[in-house]
Protein backbone atom coordinates (compact mmCIF):
# COMPACT_ATOMS: atom_id res chain seq x y z
CA UNK A 1 0.00 0.00 0.00
CA UNK A 2 1.15 3.57 -0.67
CA UNK A 3 0.81 4.59 2.97
CA UNK A 4 2.91 1.60 4.10
CA UNK A 5 5.57 2.48 1.54
CA UNK A 6 5.65 6.07 2.78
CA UNK A 7 6.08 4.91 6.38
CA UNK A 8 8.91 2.63 5.29
CA UNK A 9 10.58 5.62 3.65
CA UNK A 10 10.91 7.19 7.09
CA UNK A 11 8.50 10.15 6.95
CA UNK A 12 7.27 11.11 10.41
CA UNK A 13 5.13 13.74 12.08
CA UNK A 14 8.20 15.39 13.65
CA UNK A 15 8.74 17.80 10.80
CA UNK A 16 6.01 19.55 8.84
CA UNK A 17 8.20 21.97 6.87
CA UNK A 18 8.26 19.47 4.03
CA UNK A 19 4.51 20.14 3.53
CA UNK A 20 5.30 23.76 2.64
CA UNK A 21 7.85 22.48 0.13
CA UNK A 22 5.27 20.09 -1.33
CA UNK A 23 2.91 23.05 -1.86
CA UNK A 24 5.72 25.17 -3.34
CA UNK A 25 6.63 22.48 -5.87
CA UNK A 26 2.97 21.96 -6.79
CA UNK A 27 2.53 25.70 -7.30
CA UNK A 28 5.51 25.77 -9.63
CA UNK A 29 4.11 22.83 -11.60
CA UNK A 30 0.73 24.58 -11.86
CA UNK A 31 2.27 27.87 -13.00
CA UNK A 32 4.45 26.12 -15.58
CA UNK A 33 7.73 27.01 -13.89
CA UNK A 34 8.27 23.25 -13.61
CA UNK A 35 6.81 21.96 -16.87
CA UNK A 36 5.72 18.40 -17.59
CA UNK A 37 8.72 16.15 -18.05
CA UNK A 38 11.18 18.76 -16.77
CA UNK A 39 13.94 17.85 -14.36
CA UNK A 40 13.59 19.10 -10.80
CA UNK A 41 16.47 20.62 -8.78
CA UNK A 42 18.58 18.28 -6.70
CA UNK A 43 17.77 17.97 -3.01
CA UNK A 44 20.77 20.11 -2.16
CA UNK A 45 20.02 22.84 -4.71
CA UNK A 46 16.38 23.21 -3.69
CA UNK A 47 17.32 23.11 0.00
CA UNK A 48 19.74 25.99 -0.56
CA UNK A 49 17.07 27.99 -2.43
CA UNK A 50 14.39 27.42 0.21
CA UNK A 51 16.65 27.73 3.26
CA UNK A 52 16.06 24.22 4.51
CA UNK A 53 17.88 20.89 4.59
CA UNK A 54 18.31 18.28 1.84
CA UNK A 55 16.61 15.73 4.11
CA UNK A 56 13.48 17.91 4.31
CA UNK A 57 13.42 18.32 0.53
CA UNK A 58 13.78 14.54 0.22
CA UNK A 59 10.67 14.07 2.38
CA UNK A 60 8.71 16.45 0.15
CA UNK A 61 9.87 14.63 -2.97
CA UNK A 62 8.80 11.29 -1.46
CA UNK A 63 5.29 12.62 -0.85
CA UNK A 64 4.99 13.82 -4.44
CA UNK A 65 6.36 10.53 -5.75
CA UNK A 66 3.79 8.62 -3.68
CA UNK A 67 1.08 10.85 -5.19
CA UNK A 68 2.48 10.16 -8.69
CA UNK A 69 3.09 13.85 -9.38
CA UNK A 70 6.86 13.46 -9.83
CA UNK A 71 9.07 10.46 -10.56
CA UNK A 72 12.67 9.63 -9.74
CA UNK A 73 15.24 7.59 -11.70
CA UNK A 74 18.51 6.38 -10.22
CA UNK A 75 21.42 8.16 -11.85
CA UNK A 76 19.17 10.54 -13.81
CA UNK A 77 17.30 12.64 -11.25
CA UNK A 78 13.72 13.59 -10.44
CA UNK A 79 11.20 14.73 -13.06
CA UNK A 80 7.67 16.15 -13.24
CA UNK A 81 5.27 13.44 -14.34
CA UNK A 82 3.03 13.83 -17.34
CA UNK A 83 -0.30 15.39 -16.41
CA UNK A 84 -2.06 12.75 -14.29
CA UNK A 85 -4.11 15.13 -12.16
CA UNK A 86 -7.43 13.93 -13.60
CA UNK A 87 -6.52 10.29 -13.10
CA UNK A 88 -5.50 11.01 -9.53
CA UNK A 89 -8.67 12.82 -8.52
CA UNK A 90 -11.23 11.02 -10.69
CA UNK A 91 -11.00 7.35 -9.83
CA UNK A 92 -13.53 5.98 -12.30
CA UNK A 93 -12.76 2.30 -12.00
CA UNK A 94 -15.52 0.11 -10.58
CA UNK A 95 -14.18 -2.25 -7.93
CA UNK A 96 -16.47 -3.99 -5.48
CA UNK A 97 -13.72 -3.91 -2.86
CA UNK A 98 -13.21 -0.13 -3.08
CA UNK A 99 -15.52 2.46 -1.53
CA UNK A 100 -15.32 5.25 -4.09
CA UNK A 101 -16.04 8.68 -2.60
CA UNK A 102 -13.98 10.47 -5.23
CA UNK A 103 -15.88 10.67 -8.52
CA UNK A 104 -18.80 13.03 -9.15
CA UNK A 105 -21.46 11.27 -11.15
CA UNK A 106 -25.14 10.43 -10.81
CA UNK A 107 -26.26 7.22 -9.12
CA UNK A 108 -26.33 5.48 -12.48
CA UNK A 109 -28.06 2.37 -11.12
CA UNK A 110 -31.22 4.45 -10.58
CA UNK A 111 -31.25 5.61 -14.22
CA UNK A 112 -30.06 2.48 -15.95
CA UNK A 113 -33.40 0.78 -16.71
CA UNK A 114 -35.04 3.86 -18.20
CA UNK A 115 -31.88 4.81 -20.03
CA UNK A 116 -31.30 1.40 -21.63
CA UNK A 117 -34.97 1.22 -22.60
CA UNK A 118 -34.80 4.63 -24.27
CA UNK A 119 -31.56 3.79 -26.09
CA UNK A 120 -32.97 0.47 -27.30
CA UNK A 121 -36.20 2.07 -28.49
CA UNK A 122 -34.39 4.91 -30.19
CA UNK A 123 -31.89 2.76 -32.04
CA UNK A 124 -34.49 0.23 -33.15
CA UNK A 125 -36.61 2.96 -34.78
CA UNK A 126 -33.95 5.00 -36.53
CA UNK A 127 -34.69 5.45 -40.22
CA UNK A 128 -33.30 8.91 -40.92
CA UNK A 129 -30.10 9.07 -42.99
CA UNK A 130 -29.19 12.36 -41.28
CA UNK A 131 -28.31 10.46 -38.13
CA UNK A 132 -25.63 8.53 -39.99
CA UNK A 133 -24.13 11.38 -42.05
CA UNK A 134 -22.51 14.79 -41.70
CA UNK A 135 -24.52 17.77 -40.53
CA UNK A 136 -23.95 21.51 -40.40
CA UNK A 137 -23.61 23.70 -37.29
CA UNK A 138 -22.27 20.86 -35.06
CA UNK A 139 -25.57 18.97 -35.07
CA UNK A 140 -29.16 18.62 -36.20
CA UNK A 141 -31.49 21.52 -35.40
CA UNK A 142 -33.87 19.38 -33.34
CA UNK A 143 -30.96 18.28 -31.17
CA UNK A 144 -29.94 21.88 -30.63
CA UNK A 145 -33.54 22.81 -29.89
CA UNK A 146 -33.62 20.12 -27.21
CA UNK A 147 -30.41 21.52 -25.74
CA UNK A 148 -31.93 24.98 -25.66
CA UNK A 149 -35.03 23.61 -23.90
CA UNK A 150 -32.90 21.78 -21.33
CA UNK A 151 -30.80 24.84 -20.47
CA UNK A 152 -33.83 27.16 -20.46
CA UNK A 153 -35.59 24.91 -17.96
CA UNK A 154 -32.76 25.54 -15.48
CA UNK A 155 -32.27 29.27 -15.98
CA UNK A 156 -30.73 30.18 -19.36
CA UNK A 157 -32.40 32.57 -21.80
CA UNK A 158 -31.48 32.04 -25.44
CA UNK A 159 -32.78 34.10 -28.32
CA UNK A 160 -32.20 31.57 -31.09
CA UNK A 161 -31.40 27.92 -31.67
CA UNK A 162 -28.62 29.17 -33.95
CA UNK A 163 -26.73 30.18 -30.79
CA UNK A 164 -26.76 26.60 -29.43
CA UNK A 165 -23.95 24.22 -30.37
CA UNK A 166 -23.31 20.60 -29.45
CA UNK A 167 -20.19 19.24 -27.76
CA UNK A 168 -18.79 15.89 -26.65
CA UNK A 169 -19.41 16.60 -22.99
CA UNK A 170 -18.61 19.66 -20.87
CA UNK A 171 -14.86 18.95 -20.90
CA UNK A 172 -14.83 19.18 -24.70
CA UNK A 173 -16.85 22.40 -24.48
CA UNK A 174 -14.37 23.91 -22.00
CA UNK A 175 -11.30 22.93 -24.00
CA UNK A 176 -12.82 24.28 -27.23
CA UNK A 177 -13.63 27.65 -25.69
CA UNK A 178 -10.22 27.99 -24.05
CA UNK A 179 -8.40 27.09 -27.27
CA UNK A 180 -10.48 29.45 -29.40
CA UNK A 181 -10.79 32.51 -27.16
CA UNK A 182 -7.41 32.57 -25.41
CA UNK A 183 -3.84 32.06 -26.58
CA UNK A 184 -0.75 30.51 -24.95
CA UNK A 185 0.45 32.68 -22.09
CA UNK A 186 -2.95 34.29 -21.48
CA UNK A 187 -4.30 34.39 -17.94
CA UNK A 188 -7.69 32.90 -17.13
CA UNK A 189 -9.45 33.75 -13.87
CA UNK A 190 -10.98 30.79 -12.03
CA UNK A 191 -12.20 30.05 -8.53
CA UNK A 192 -9.36 29.60 -6.02
CA UNK A 193 -10.45 25.96 -5.65
CA UNK A 194 -11.49 24.67 -9.04
CA UNK A 195 -12.35 21.60 -11.08
CA UNK A 196 -9.22 19.57 -12.02
CA UNK A 197 -10.41 19.32 -15.63
CA UNK A 198 -9.82 23.06 -15.99
CA UNK A 199 -6.34 22.70 -14.49
CA UNK A 200 -5.52 19.91 -16.94
CA UNK A 201 -6.68 21.91 -19.96
CA UNK A 202 -4.72 24.98 -18.88
CA UNK A 203 -1.53 22.97 -18.29
CA UNK A 204 -1.83 21.20 -21.63
CA UNK A 205 -2.52 24.38 -23.64
CA UNK A 206 -0.04 26.67 -21.87
CA UNK A 207 -2.58 29.01 -20.30
CA UNK A 208 -1.99 30.59 -16.91
CA UNK A 209 -4.62 30.41 -14.18
CA UNK A 210 -5.28 33.04 -11.55
CA UNK A 211 -7.26 31.92 -8.53
CA UNK A 212 -9.96 34.33 -7.36
CA UNK A 213 -10.85 34.41 -3.68
CA UNK A 214 -14.12 32.68 -2.77
CA UNK A 215 -16.64 32.69 0.05
CA UNK A 216 -19.66 30.48 0.73
CA UNK A 217 -21.30 31.79 -2.48
CA UNK A 218 -18.30 31.19 -4.68
CA UNK A 219 -16.17 33.72 -6.57
CA UNK A 220 -16.05 37.20 -5.00
CA UNK A 221 -16.80 39.97 -7.55
CA UNK A 222 -14.56 42.46 -5.72
CA UNK A 223 -11.67 39.98 -5.83
CA UNK A 224 -12.16 39.49 -9.57
CA UNK A 225 -12.22 43.26 -10.05
CA UNK A 226 -9.01 43.68 -8.07
CA UNK A 227 -7.34 40.96 -10.15
CA UNK A 228 -8.45 42.65 -13.40
CA UNK A 229 -6.90 45.93 -12.22
CA UNK A 230 -3.62 44.17 -11.45
CA UNK A 231 -3.19 42.22 -14.68
CA UNK A 232 -4.75 41.47 -18.03
CA UNK A 233 -7.37 38.72 -17.80
CA UNK A 234 -8.58 37.11 -21.03
CA UNK A 235 -11.39 34.94 -19.68
CA UNK A 236 -13.19 34.03 -16.49
CA UNK A 237 -14.51 30.50 -15.89
CA UNK A 238 -17.05 30.04 -13.14
CA UNK A 239 -19.27 27.25 -11.81
CA UNK A 240 -22.19 29.17 -10.30
CA UNK A 241 -24.17 26.21 -8.96
CA UNK A 242 -22.91 23.46 -6.62
CA UNK A 243 -19.36 24.49 -7.40
CA UNK A 244 -16.82 21.71 -7.76
CA UNK A 245 -15.23 21.16 -5.26
CA UNK A 246 -16.64 23.48 -2.57
CA UNK A 247 -20.37 23.13 -3.29
CA UNK A 248 -20.87 26.92 -3.25
CA UNK A 249 -23.95 28.23 -5.07
CA UNK A 250 -24.30 31.88 -6.06
CA UNK A 251 -27.33 33.93 -5.10
CA UNK A 252 -29.05 36.01 -7.78
CA UNK A 253 -27.44 39.12 -6.29
CA UNK A 254 -23.96 37.57 -6.49
CA UNK A 255 -24.54 36.59 -10.12
CA UNK A 256 -25.55 40.15 -10.97
CA UNK A 257 -22.52 41.63 -9.20
CA UNK A 258 -20.16 39.24 -10.98
CA UNK A 259 -21.74 40.03 -14.34
CA UNK A 260 -21.18 43.74 -13.72
CA UNK A 261 -17.43 43.17 -13.29
CA UNK A 262 -17.28 40.91 -16.35
CA UNK A 263 -19.05 43.51 -18.46
CA UNK A 264 -16.90 46.40 -17.16
CA UNK A 265 -13.63 44.67 -18.04
CA UNK A 266 -14.97 43.13 -21.27
CA UNK A 267 -14.03 39.59 -20.28
CA UNK A 268 -15.14 36.42 -21.99
CA UNK A 269 -17.33 34.51 -19.53
CA UNK A 270 -17.46 30.72 -19.58
CA UNK A 271 -20.30 29.68 -17.28
CA UNK A 272 -20.07 25.97 -16.58
CA UNK A 273 -23.57 25.26 -15.28
CA UNK A 274 -23.39 21.47 -15.48
CA UNK A 275 -24.87 21.19 -11.95
CA UNK A 276 -27.63 23.77 -12.45
CA UNK A 277 -30.29 21.06 -12.46
CA UNK A 278 -29.57 20.46 -8.76
CA UNK A 279 -30.77 23.92 -7.70
CA UNK A 280 -33.95 23.71 -5.64
CA UNK A 281 -35.31 26.77 -7.45
CA UNK A 282 -34.60 28.00 -10.98
CA UNK A 283 -31.60 30.34 -10.96
CA UNK A 284 -31.00 32.91 -13.70
CA UNK A 285 -27.79 32.22 -15.59
CA UNK A 286 -25.00 34.79 -15.33
CA UNK A 287 -24.87 34.65 -19.12
CA UNK A 288 -28.36 36.19 -19.25
CA UNK A 289 -26.84 39.36 -17.78
CA UNK A 290 -23.90 39.54 -20.26
CA UNK A 291 -25.33 37.91 -23.40
CA UNK A 292 -22.67 39.32 -25.74
CA UNK A 293 -19.76 38.09 -23.61
CA UNK A 294 -21.08 34.86 -22.14
CA UNK A 295 -20.74 31.22 -23.15
CA UNK A 296 -23.01 28.91 -21.15
CA UNK A 297 -22.33 25.17 -20.83
CA UNK A 298 -24.96 22.63 -19.81
CA UNK A 299 -25.44 18.92 -20.44
CA UNK A 300 -26.68 15.53 -19.33
CA UNK A 301 -23.50 13.94 -17.93
CA UNK A 302 -24.25 14.71 -14.28
CA UNK A 303 -28.02 14.43 -14.48
CA UNK A 304 -28.39 11.28 -16.61
CA UNK A 305 -25.14 9.56 -17.58
CA UNK A 306 -21.54 10.57 -18.35
CA UNK A 307 -21.59 7.93 -21.09
CA UNK A 308 -23.97 9.98 -23.25
CA UNK A 309 -21.31 12.70 -23.72
CA UNK A 310 -23.98 15.24 -24.61
CA UNK A 311 -23.28 18.89 -23.79
CA UNK A 312 -24.74 22.14 -25.08
CA UNK A 313 -22.95 25.47 -25.55
CA UNK A 314 -24.91 28.70 -25.77
CA UNK A 315 -22.71 31.23 -27.58
CA UNK A 316 -23.16 34.97 -28.18
CA UNK A 317 -24.88 35.55 -31.51
CA UNK A 318 -21.71 37.15 -32.88
CA UNK A 319 -19.61 34.07 -32.00
CA UNK A 320 -21.85 31.11 -32.85
CA UNK A 321 -20.54 30.69 -36.39
CA UNK A 322 -16.93 31.08 -35.29
CA UNK A 323 -17.29 28.44 -32.58
CA UNK A 324 -19.20 26.09 -34.90
CA UNK A 325 -16.37 26.32 -37.44
CA UNK A 326 -13.82 25.48 -34.73
CA UNK A 327 -15.76 22.42 -33.56
CA UNK A 328 -16.23 21.31 -37.15
CA UNK A 329 -12.50 21.66 -37.82
CA UNK A 330 -11.51 19.64 -34.75
CA UNK A 331 -14.11 16.86 -34.33
CA UNK A 332 -16.50 17.76 -37.16
CA UNK A 333 -19.54 16.95 -35.04
CA UNK A 334 -20.51 15.10 -31.87
CA UNK A 335 -22.23 11.72 -32.50
CA UNK A 336 -25.80 12.35 -33.75
CA UNK A 337 -26.96 8.95 -32.45
CA UNK A 338 -26.23 9.88 -28.82
CA UNK A 339 -27.88 13.26 -29.26
CA UNK A 340 -30.93 11.56 -30.72
CA UNK A 341 -31.20 9.60 -27.47
CA UNK A 342 -30.65 12.73 -25.40
CA UNK A 343 -33.13 14.71 -27.45
CA UNK A 344 -35.75 11.99 -27.02
CA UNK A 345 -35.26 12.02 -23.25
CA UNK A 346 -35.66 15.79 -23.13
CA UNK A 347 -38.69 15.96 -25.45
CA UNK A 348 -40.52 13.21 -23.56
CA UNK A 349 -39.84 14.82 -20.20
CA UNK A 350 -37.96 11.73 -18.99
CA UNK A 351 -34.72 13.71 -18.67
CA UNK A 352 -36.27 16.13 -16.18
CA UNK A 353 -37.78 13.28 -14.17
CA UNK A 354 -34.45 11.46 -14.06
CA UNK A 355 -32.67 14.66 -13.01
CA UNK A 356 -35.23 15.20 -10.25
CA UNK A 357 -34.72 11.62 -9.03
CA UNK A 358 -30.98 12.27 -8.77
CA UNK A 359 -31.64 15.48 -6.86
CA UNK A 360 -33.80 13.53 -4.41
CA UNK A 361 -31.06 10.93 -3.92
CA UNK A 362 -28.51 13.68 -3.32
CA UNK A 363 -30.79 15.30 -0.73
CA UNK A 364 -31.17 12.01 1.14
CA UNK A 365 -27.45 11.33 1.05
CA UNK A 366 -26.60 14.80 2.29
CA UNK A 367 -28.81 14.14 5.30
CA UNK A 368 -27.03 10.84 5.96
CA UNK A 369 -23.66 12.57 5.69
CA UNK A 370 -24.77 15.26 8.12
CA UNK A 371 -25.79 12.60 10.62
CA UNK A 372 -22.70 10.40 10.37
CA UNK A 373 -20.18 13.25 10.11
CA UNK A 374 -21.85 15.47 12.66
CA UNK A 375 -19.40 17.76 14.38
CA UNK A 376 -17.29 18.08 11.23
CA UNK A 377 -17.07 21.40 9.41
CA UNK A 378 -18.65 20.87 5.99
CA UNK A 379 -19.43 23.22 3.09
CA UNK A 380 -22.37 21.83 1.12
CA UNK A 381 -25.83 22.41 -0.35
CA UNK A 382 -28.90 20.32 0.55
CA UNK A 383 -29.03 18.79 -2.95
CA UNK A 384 -25.33 18.70 -3.98
CA UNK A 385 -23.64 15.55 -5.20
CA UNK A 386 -20.67 16.30 -2.96
CA UNK A 387 -19.45 18.12 0.10
CA UNK A 388 -16.24 19.91 1.08
CA UNK A 389 -14.98 18.59 4.40
CA UNK A 390 -12.56 20.79 6.35
CA UNK A 391 -10.16 18.60 8.30
CA UNK A 392 -9.20 18.84 11.95
CA UNK A 393 -5.64 19.80 12.91
CA UNK A 394 -4.85 16.13 13.49
CA UNK A 395 -4.97 15.46 9.74
CA UNK A 396 -3.42 16.84 6.56
CA UNK A 397 -5.51 16.35 3.41
CA UNK A 398 -2.92 14.35 1.47
CA UNK A 399 -2.13 12.08 4.39
CA UNK A 400 -5.82 11.43 5.01
CA UNK A 401 -6.31 10.53 1.34
CA UNK A 402 -3.45 8.02 1.59
CA UNK A 403 -4.76 6.58 4.86
CA UNK A 404 -8.23 6.22 3.33
CA UNK A 405 -6.79 4.43 0.32
CA UNK A 406 -5.06 1.98 2.64
CA UNK A 407 -8.54 1.14 3.96
CA UNK A 408 -9.95 0.75 0.43
CA UNK A 409 -11.62 4.15 0.38
CA UNK A 410 -11.04 6.81 -2.28
CA UNK A 411 -11.39 10.50 -1.39
CA UNK A 412 -10.06 13.61 -3.15
CA UNK A 413 -7.54 15.85 -1.41
CA UNK A 414 -7.89 19.63 -1.66
CA UNK A 415 -4.43 19.74 -3.23
CA UNK A 416 -5.93 18.50 -6.50
CA UNK A 417 -8.22 21.53 -6.76
CA UNK A 418 -6.12 24.48 -5.66
CA UNK A 419 -4.95 27.33 -7.89
CA UNK A 420 -1.93 28.94 -6.28
CA UNK A 421 0.61 27.92 -3.68
CA UNK A 422 -1.79 26.89 -0.92
CA UNK A 423 -5.04 24.98 -0.65
CA UNK A 424 -7.58 24.38 2.06
CA UNK A 425 -6.88 21.54 4.44
CA UNK A 426 -9.94 19.71 3.15
CA UNK A 427 -11.18 16.78 1.12
CA UNK A 428 -14.00 16.52 -1.37
CA UNK A 429 -16.45 13.68 -0.83
CA UNK A 430 -18.70 12.42 -3.60
CA UNK A 431 -21.98 11.14 -2.18
CA UNK A 432 -23.39 9.51 -5.31
CA UNK A 433 -20.82 7.17 -6.82
CA UNK A 434 -21.53 4.29 -4.41
CA UNK A 435 -24.76 2.76 -5.66
CA UNK A 436 -25.93 0.89 -2.57
CA UNK A 437 -27.02 3.13 0.29
CA UNK A 438 -25.85 0.60 2.88
CA UNK A 439 -22.36 0.65 1.36
CA UNK A 440 -22.46 4.44 1.26
CA UNK A 441 -23.26 4.54 4.99
CA UNK A 442 -20.48 2.06 5.65
CA UNK A 443 -17.98 4.24 3.77
CA UNK A 444 -18.91 7.34 5.76
CA UNK A 445 -18.75 5.44 9.05
CA UNK A 446 -15.22 4.21 8.19
CA UNK A 447 -14.23 7.75 7.27
CA UNK A 448 -15.67 9.15 10.51
CA UNK A 449 -13.64 6.61 12.48
CA UNK A 450 -10.51 7.57 10.56
CA UNK A 451 -11.08 11.25 11.27
CA UNK A 452 -11.63 10.59 14.94
CA UNK A 453 -8.52 8.45 15.30
CA UNK A 454 -6.14 11.11 13.96
CA UNK A 455 -3.10 10.66 11.75
CA UNK A 456 -0.73 9.76 14.57
CA UNK A 457 -2.51 6.43 14.98
CA UNK A 458 -1.71 5.53 11.36
CA UNK A 459 1.84 6.85 11.34
CA UNK A 460 1.31 8.95 8.21
CA UNK A 461 3.89 11.62 7.53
Amino acid sequence: MIAVAVRQQGITMSDTKYLDIVNTIRARITSGDYSKGSKLPTHRALALELATTPATVAKAYKVLIAQEEIESFVGKGTFVCSDTRLEQVIHSRQDAQVLNLSILQPCIAYNIDKLTSKISSCLSNITEPDLFGYTENTGLRRHRESGMAWARHYGLETASTDQVLLANGAQHALSSLIQLYTKPGDTIAVEAQTYPGILSIAHLLGRRLAGVTMDDQGMLPEALEALCRQQKIAMVIVLPSHQNPTGATMSERRRTSLATVIERFRLWLVEDDIYGFLNENRMEAITNRVPQQGFHISGLSKAISPGLRCAFIRAPASQAGHLAAFIRATVWLPPPLMFEVASGLIRSGDAYQMAKAQQDIARRRQRIAGSILQGCHMSRQPTSYHLWLQLPDSWQADSLALAAREQNMLVSSASFFRVGPRSDNAIRLSLMSIAEESQYRHALEKLAALLAAGSAVYGHF
